[in-house]
């Protein structure tokens, strides 16, 4: 079992012993962190080399669990602008909006 240190991967706990794919426990890592309000909605998400370096795990892996969680409306990510919490039951409103703010210019970080 391995583990990341610092960041929003701190607490991260690789477990090479439960099946399935890594990119599934970064997912669940970051959900329950937006679960727990640690990542508040609207909060953006560091940019995925970040990730990659403080979970300790590929880029890729990075990009599927961020995909895993665009996919379940956890976060919606804006090309250029980065990754940012949804809030709940906002989903597609979130995105819309956020995209139409950022596109007049304005700056969400």
């Amino acid at each position: 079992m391995n583990s990341a240190g610092g960041g929003l991967g701190g607490s991260f706990r690789r477990d090479d012993e439960v099946p399935g794919y890594l990119y599934h426990q970064v997912a669940q890592h970051i959900e329950a962190r937006i679960s727990s309000g640690e990542l508040p909605p609207g909060a953006r998400l560091p940019g995925e080399r970040d990730l990659a370096e403080e979970y300790g795990v590929s880029l890729g892996t990075v990009r599927r669990a961020s995909r895993a969680l665009r996919e379940r409306g956890v976060v919606s990510t804006l090309p250029a602008k980065g990754t940012f919490v949804t809030p709940l039951g906002q989903t597609s409103h979130f995105s819309s909006a956020l995209r139409e703010y950022t596109s007049c210019g304005a700056d969400v970080t």
